[in-house]
């Protein structure tokens, strides 16, 4: 999924890079977003800023998330935010809108818009 655009524009387009899962625990099977305010190794981190964007891709992955992934989470993307997480409205202006796949003329909310497009539209579990 990481590596391809999504019709609920959940998700960003990003060359995919290999995230390693545990094989087995009690997120075995479940697919994770993860929110671009946080690290993955191997992808940048742009806080959903073309500048940011544009940097070096993180070295190690948030700790939060690297506990997903030893559960057994398996990593689907990273997923759209508002600009620097900045807003309730969940469209940045640098990329095209998440859809709101439950209410397509409404937008998704919050700067976690394109993980609530993820998990509502089943593009990811968690």
């Amino acid at each position: 999924m990481g590596a391809t655009r999504d019709d609920l524009n959940a998700f960003l387009d990003l060359p995919e890079v290999f995230v390693a899962n545990a094989k087995s625990g009690p997120l075995a099977g479940l697919s994770l977003g993860v929110k671009d305010i946080f690290d993955v190794a191997g992808y940048v981190t742009g806080c959903g800023n073309p500048i940011k964007a544009a940097g070096p891709p993180a070295r190690r992955t948030a700790p939060a998330v690297q506990r997903l992934l030893d559960a057994g989470a398996r990593f689907a993307g990273k997923t759209q935010t508002e600009e620097l997480a900045f807003s309730m409205i969940g469209q940045n202006a640098h990329y095209a809108y998440p859809v709101n796949p439950r209410a397509p003329g409404r937008v998704t909310g919050g700067s976690s818009s394109g993980s609530a497009a993820a998990v509502a539209g089943g593009l990811a579990d968690i």
